[in-house]
């Protein structure tokens, strides 16, 4: 019995049918095409069982699979090694080609390298497209061809390219539906793939936020997030229709998004920042890295409100205000002088917008560590930042319900751990 030739679009961080550049070039060849998704053992191994990014990652997919249920077809959904999954489709199917979006992550370059290399082992191609930036790693680079390193002029740079690139092109998939092959494939429940479904949830996005965006952002009592950033994450948006929204409502929140091509620019070039100082003269740093105060910074007893209800924020939701984030990064990397990876290993486990480059840069960046960092000697003063932000106490009384009946005193004092840290940080730099 002949196989039947196909090509596949593989789903990954781009959970959407609309505007997705490799799924449109999939549709627009030849050769029917399956969308696949892989829930990828080697990543779900070492998460919870009721992980809340898994729990919206299927409901995504569901979505996915009623819309092309429309369309005489079905989303293929397959769990366990990559590798293993596409030598068994090869056996099942004769495959024109694959085709997905580019990851600029060091682990899924590896994996994408692997699997390129297997596929073509086989006398398969695969394609690759930028979908998931505006521009990637190579885009914006400085005059000599290297990367930026500081922000601002990355920034100036990519608007400038952004404006005389002209508008961006918008990828119409709609139109050519016809072309997916005609499927009834069995979706898995989240028990079949020994998960269960979490009691957190990615809350729907807004738009309408960001207009009022630059004077809300910093107030965490003000209901005044996108919630964009998970969409953003797994691709459940276009970030070019995000992108050109964004140019004509508020160049405040295009930075953000500028922000995010900075760091995952960064960490396609310098991959050792997921596990080292960006700057290597802070090696030399000797971090308290105490589990006690640890476990207490993680479970947001530290007896400083804004950044016990930050973290208690996280615990329940997954989510953290951007502002508050700052002020939590600076007080476990200065007041308790604990090394910014564990801290970057904790909200990898709780965000649900974790994203590898953002949480890398925005750690380093509160440490000092990082590329265009806040300087060594910046401390955030919790309190100060409170009254600055939360006056009244809403966002405060909100998260820790015992804040009028006696809270806990601070577990360090904010002077005695301003000057111990710029101490320490001082005699650690390695000049």
């Amino acid at each position: 019995m002949s196989k039947a030739k196909v090509s596949f679009f593989w789903f990954r961080r781009d959970l959407r049918l609309e505007d997705n550049v490799g799924l449109f070039n999939a549709l627009t060849s030849d050769v029917p095409v399956i969308p696949i998704f892989i829930f990828d053992k080697a990543i779900l191994e070492n998460l919870p069982k009721n992980d809340a990014r898994v729990t919206f990652i299927h409901e995504s997919l569901q979505k996915i699979n009623e819309a092309l249920k429309t369309s005489g077809t079905s989303l293929l959904v397959k769990h366990g090694n990559t590798v293993a999954v596409w030598q068994e489709l090869m056996l099942e199917y004769d495959i024109q080609g694959v085709y997905w979006n580019k990851d600029y992550e060091p682990f899924a370059i590896a994996r994408d390298l692997s699997i390129s290399s297997e596929l073509k082992n086989n006398g398969i191609e695969s394609f690759s497209f930028k979908d998931q930036v505006i521009f990637e790693e190579s885009d914006i680079t400085k005059a000599d061809g290297l990367p930026y390193t500081v922000y601002t002029p990355f920034k100036n740079k990519w608007l400038a390219k952004f404006k005389t690139d002209g508008p961006l092109a918008i990828y119409d998939t709609e139109k050519h539906f016809s072309n997916f092959f005609n499927s009834n494939f069995e979706f898995p429940t989240l028990s079949t793939i020994g998960f269960e479904e979490s009691s957190i949830k990615v809350k729907t996005h807004n738009l309408t936020k960001i207009k009022n965006y630059q004077d809300l952002r910093d107030f965490p009592a003000v209901d005044g997030t996108s919630y964009l950033s998970p969409h953003l994450r797994f691709g459940t948006v276009s970030v070019r229709k995000l992108a050109v929204w964004a140019e004509k409502t508020n160049a405040v929140f295009l930075s953000e998004l500028i922000w995010r091509e900075f760091f995952m620019q960064i960490l396609f070039h310098f991959p050792k920042v997921v596990t080292n100082n960006f700057k290597s003269a802070y090696d030399g740093i000797e971090w308290r890295n105490n589990e006690e105060d640890f476990k207490r910074w993680c479970s947001g007893t530290t007896g400083y409100p804004m950044v016990d209800a930050g973290m208690r924020e996280l615990n329940e939701t997954g989510y953290m205000h951007n502002r508050v984030r700052m002020v939590v990064a600076s007080f476990l990397c200065k007041h308790l002088m604990i090394s910014w990876q564990w801290g970057e290993a904790y909200f990898a486990q709780k965000l649900l917008d974790y994203d590898l480059s953002a949480n890398v840069g925005n750690w380093q960046w509160a440490a000092g560590t990082g590329c265009d960092a806040a300087p060594y000697f910046r401390v955030f003063n919790p309190e100060i930042q409170m009254k600055k932000f939360d006056e009244k106490g809403v966002y405060i009384r909100k998260w820790i319900p015992e804040f009028d009946l006696g809270y806990v005193g601070p577990m360090v004092e904010h002077a005695f751990a301003r000057d111990r840290a710029i101490a320490t940080y001082k005699a650690g730099i390695v000049k």
